[in-house]
């Protein structure tokens, strides 16, 4: 599986080059970006595609010196596990209190 990557999102295609799978993250300010969708098709659900990504990104954020806000609910439930990936939030008792906040309900993960 290979991610494609470009200054605001990472995705993967499938062999027609169809977007199959995405994370958004456009830039709100200087070094700030905002993950505001996290979108993996009907054909991979439950194949941990979605963490992959958001994995994926996490690491492109630290790599490249970045801070995320978040805006996705997956993104929010994803950090709130991954502890390890703290630093490259730009508001961590924010994102702690959003996924405070989205206990219980339902995620959403639009194909």
């Amino acid at each position: 599986m290979e991610f494609l990557y470009s200054k605001d999102k990472i995705w993967l295609e499938n062999e027609k080059g169809e977007e199959i799978a995405v994370v958004e993250f456009p830039e709100v300010s200087d070094g700030v970006v905002c993950i505001t969708h996290t979108g993996v098709d009907s054909s991979l659900q439950g194949q941990g595609i979605a963490g992959k990504l958001t994995q994926a990104l996490a690491e492109h954020l630290r790599k490249n010196s970045l801070k995320a806000d978040l805006r996705c609910s997956y993104a929010i439930r994803w950090f709130a596990k991954h502890e390890d990936y703290q630093d490259v939030l730009h508001d961590p008792e924010t994102a702690k209190k959003q996924a405070e906040q989205l206990a219980g309900s339902a995620c959403e993960i639009n194909g």
